[in-house]
């Protein structure tokens, strides 16, 4: 098996954003070079790559990680940072299409996925201004019956209990907004500072023994005897597995990958720091907001009283749009009292999605993979990561069941699959139309 990516050039520096502009200091490691003979070669410096190198290592696996520029630098440094229960699809549609029971193991691992981010906070003493709290927010008045369903299928055939629905007042008091209808409020979802987190997750590897290199881009997989090869310009790995895991950079090096998903821009903005009076009226009790439009809307404030909003997708960027000029229309209609409000920063990045919104996982031979959490990568990235490791540990239980998530494979280049994944973005621009 032979896969390979060209040779680009890349910069050290994190991509703009508030989150890189507030980001702890972090230590350069080195690109590797010469020869290495480990268990696990990770390639990925994200949510899913780090985990998998943690879980690894904790279990006695020896790990070496590649990342092609800095630990975190994709989307994993640069998203929205919120952490929520459950899959991107409803739980209903999920007991729909494979039974109450499968649907009810995958939302208990979703759940499982989120206790156990705020436990690996907390054991690693990782300072990622962490908060519990969590609303999904009906964009119109008819989303207000299906987050209602949402919430019975949750604690009656799911079993969980920390969901439960609240009515318009609530959503109103809740997010300081008249846009909203209602809601789904979530105690154990929230959110974090991404790359803070991912620099936490990175030192916890280390410490663990795993290996960290950055600047180090992988050009070329291939097998090698029992083993796979592993190919940078500087230097080589020679594994007795690999982990694919970089993201929307994926399919270049897994043909199975690339079939599977497909890159989306998304867009965020930060605001100047807000004064007090001003902050006070906009979202409550340190929740993370998002609401129901297929294109989402998400936000919360900060420690330093800013928003920091997202909203908008693309499949293809217009030249004259900026992240500024498709956040501020979307931030001003759910917040009209910020209308002109300084926005300190602004930013875009691609998340890798698939047709089904669930995560392409899976293996072929000694190449596991894990991407295309469509914008819930927060905590199921770092599930991926650790059932992956418990795969080659030899527990493939929890591996076998996410694996089998349904996923639609297109053949063909970009341009043969782009149709079908653009279609998504069509009927969400169409959904907010309407």
């Amino acid at each position: 098996m032979t896969a390979s990516i060209e040779n680009t050039a890349h910069g050290h520096d994190y991509p703009p954003s508030y989150f890189a502009a507030t980001a702890h200091a972090a230590p350069f490691r080195p690109a590797l070079e010469g020869v290495k003979q480990v268990d696990v070669c990770v390639i990925g410096g994200g949510f899913t790559g780090l985990s998998a190198a943690l879980h690894g290592a904790e279990r006695g696996l020896s790990c070496v990680l590649l990342e092609s520029r800095r630990i975190g630098w994709g989307a994993s440094g640069m998203n929205s940072g919120q952490v929520m229960a459950g899959w991107t699809r409803a739980s209903r549609s999920l007991v729909h299409q494979l039974g109450a029971a499968r649907a009810r193991q995958l939302f208990e691992l979703a759940a499982e996925a989120v206790a156990q981010l705020w436990l690996r906070i907390g054991r690693h003493g990782i300072d990622c201004d962490a908060r519990k709290g969590h609303l999904i927010a009906a964009a119109t008045p008819q989303d207000m019956a299906m987050l209602e369903a949402e919430a019975e299928c949750r604690e009656g055939v799911m079993g969980y209990g920390y969901s439960r629905f609240v009515d318009r007042k609530a959503a109103v008091r809740l997010t300081g907004s008249e846009s909203f209808h209602g809601g789904l409020l979530d105690a154990e979802g929230g959110h974090v500072h991404p790359l803070n987190l991912a620099l936490g997750l990175a030192r916890a590897a280390e410490l663990a023994g795993a290996r960290l290199h950055e600047g180090s881009r992988v050009i070329r997989v291939r097998a090698r005897g029992a083993r796979m090869l592993v190919e940078t310009m500087r230097g080589k790995v020679l594994a007795r597995h690999v982990v694919v895991a970089g993201g929307a950079q994926s399919g270049r090096l897994l043909e199975r990958v690339k079939r599977r998903t497909e890159a989306l821009s998304v867009f965020a903005a930060a605001t100047e720091p807000l004064p007090a009076d001003v902050a006070a009226t906009l979202v409550k009790d340190g929740l993370a907001v998002c609401d129901t439009r297929m294109a989402a809307n998400s936000f919360h404030m900060t420690p330093d009283r800013r928003l920091v909003f997202g909203g908008g997708e693309r499949f293809r960027l217009d030249p004259e749009e900026t992240p500024e000029s498709i956040v501020r229309p979307r931030l001003e209609a759910v917040y009209p009292q910020l209308k002109g409000v300084r926005l300190d920063h602004g930013w875009s990045g691609l998340v890798t999605v698939t047709s089904s919104r669930m995560p392409a996982i899976g293996r072929e031979g000694q190449i596991y993979y894990a991407a295309g959490y469509s914008g819930q990568g927060v905590a199921q990235a770092l599930l991926a990561g650790g059932v992956i490791a418990e795969a080659i540990g030899g527990d493939t239980r929890r591996f076998d069941l996410i694996s089998q998530l349904p996923n639609l494979a297109v053949p063909g280049g970009r341009w043969l699959r782009l149709p079908i994944f653009a279609a998504i973005g069509a009927l969400a621009a169409l959904r907010e139309v309407h």
